[in-house]
């Protein structure tokens, strides 16, 4: 192994990943090239051309045949690619050009090479889709020292190693998947006791409902579907994700996308408001389905046997205001988010 501070410790997400390092005893979140701390999981291929991160993600809705996304969802499946280019891809493919990212950045951030690396994966990943996950680090040119749990790395990250807090509820609400975990410390190592989730709901399932209820009201007053345009689709998209995020600190926000659209009568601009009430009556059915996996891994964490100490909060998706309430009304506790969810499973506390 190399000395440890050049050990970087990877969230290998579905829509964000992270990369961190420990420096003077301290996980620290590595800056990408665009100066940004999480990088979007999107690969865009053009020829021998490789665009990973923000760029691929904004071109993903203009140039769809040449992007992809999600693609941890596939890990460990077999026989599954994606084609681009007239070119098969296999998941672990894939992840590699977004880990070869992610290791660029370190390595210009520590002005040295890289080779070893931590990658965090769900806990219900299988064995084969741990081992894709090696192999798509291998590809990257990276020696995974370990896999790591995420809920595991989440629980190290706030040091819940050294305390003493009964069982913890990690819930992980992130852009694509949903997984929330019962942990209990002995011997100074997390054990899962529970698991439960749903892969395919996250925050851009979030967007969509705000994007479908932007477009069907303008559709109402100007008989167009915007998002039958893929720029004003690609617009509105933005314009969504920006409102989710200012609705989870203020109680309404303004939407203005001048020149959205034209029509025989000229140009046409969208403004609307929306506030935080609507916004959560968008949402009611997908907070539903966060309540039953929350629900069923309590139910199987046994705590009856040690009562639940702590609730943790991960992924962006779990500042929405109505997201917290949901955890707190389940579990009687607080959700602690000390640190920045988007973040918590990156900032892997050193270990060999």
């Amino acid at each position: 192994m190399t000395e440890f501070s050049k050990v970087i410790g990877i969230d290998l997400g579905t829509t964000f990943s992270a990369v961190a390092v420990v420096e003077g005893g301290k996980p620290t979140i590595i800056t990408n090239s665009e100066g940004e701390r999480t990088t979007p999981s999107v690969v865009q291929i053009k020829g021998d051309e490789v665009v990973v991160g923000k760029v691929a993600r904004n071109q993903a809705i203009m140039d769809p045949e040449h992007s992809v996304r999600s693609i941890k969802r596939h890990m460990g499946e077999r026989d599954f690619s994606v084609l681009v280019n007239n070119k098969d891809y296999s998941p672990q493919q894939i992840s590699a050009m977004i880990l070869q990212k992610l290791k660029r950045d370190a390595e210009a951030y520590l002005g040295t090479a890289v080779t070893d690396a931590v990658i965090t994966v769900p806990a219900y990943f299988e064995d084969a889709q741990r081992q894709a996950t090696k192999d798509a680090g291998k590809i990257a040119g990276l020696n995974v020292l370990r896999i790591v749990n995420e809920p595991t790395a989440a629980a190290l990250a706030y040091g819940l190693d050294k305390k003493k807090v009964g069982k913890i509820l990690v819930f992980d609400f992130g852009g694509g998947t949903f997984d929330v975990s019962v942990l209990e410390l002995g011997d100074g190592v997390f054990e899962v006791i529970s698991t439960a989730g749903d892969n395919h709901l996250g925050g851009d399932d979030i967007d969509e409902l705000i994007v479908d209820f932007l477009a069907d009201d303008f559709k109402k007053g100007h008989g167009v579907d915007l998002r039958a345009d893929k720029q004003a689709y690609q617009r509105l998209k933005e314009a969504a994700e920006n409102a989710k995020k200012e609705l989870s600190t203020a109680t309404k926000t303004q939407i203005n996308l001048p020149f959205i659209t034209a029509t025989d009568a000229g140009p046409k601009h969208l403004q609307k408001e929306i506030t935080r009430a609507q916004f959560e009556e968008l949402i009611s059915d997908i907070l539903k389905r966060l309540e039953g996996p929350t629900k069923k891994a309590l139910e199987d964490g046994k705590l009856d046997e040690k009562p639940l100490g702590q609730a943790i909060l991960v992924g962006g998706s779990t500042r929405i205001p109505a997201v917290e309430k949901l955890i707190k009304d389940i579990t009687g506790k607080e959700g602690e988010k000390s640190i920045n969810p988007d973040e918590a499973i990156a900032l892997l506390k050193g270990r060999d």
